[in-house]
């Protein structure tokens, strides 16, 4: 006969070979905390596009101001004036130059002997 030890070593191996459903257990998966920190990162580079648009739409209208205030400074300060009626009892005649005429020469396309040694590069 088999001892007592023995048959509850055998009860015991059985019950080991048995297990019970495991449930599996809740798990977070690194995608979805990429996803939530990428949302936070693209509203704030919304943000900050959106802030930066109003500045340079402030800086235009600044400018724009700024510059229409000028045009009408220099309006106020141009006086207009009529320009000076020509003399027509001394009517313009041009004079002959008193310089002399130029001379053509002819091109001298010819390199130097000099320039052919040193290097092929024109001179």
């Amino acid at each position: 006969m088999e001892s007592p030890d023995k048959k509850s070593a055998q009860k015991d191996l059985q019950k080991c070979w048995i297990k019970e459903n495991t449930k599996p257990s809740e798990f977070r998966l690194h995608t979805q905390q990429r996803a939530a920190q990428r949302a936070i990162f693209d509203s704030s580079v919304s943000i900050k596009l959106c802030i930066i648009e109003q500045h340079k739409k402030q800086v235009e209208k600044v400018l724009k101001v700024i510059e229409e205030e000028e045009v009408k400074m220099i309006r106020k300060e141009m006086i207009p004036r009529a320009q000076l009626m020509p003399l027509f009892d001394k009517p313009f005649l041009p004079q002959r130059s008193t310089r002399p005429l130029t001379i053509p020469r002819e091109p001298s396309f010819l390199m130097t002997t000099n320039c052919k040694r040193s290097s092929r590069i024109s001179c």
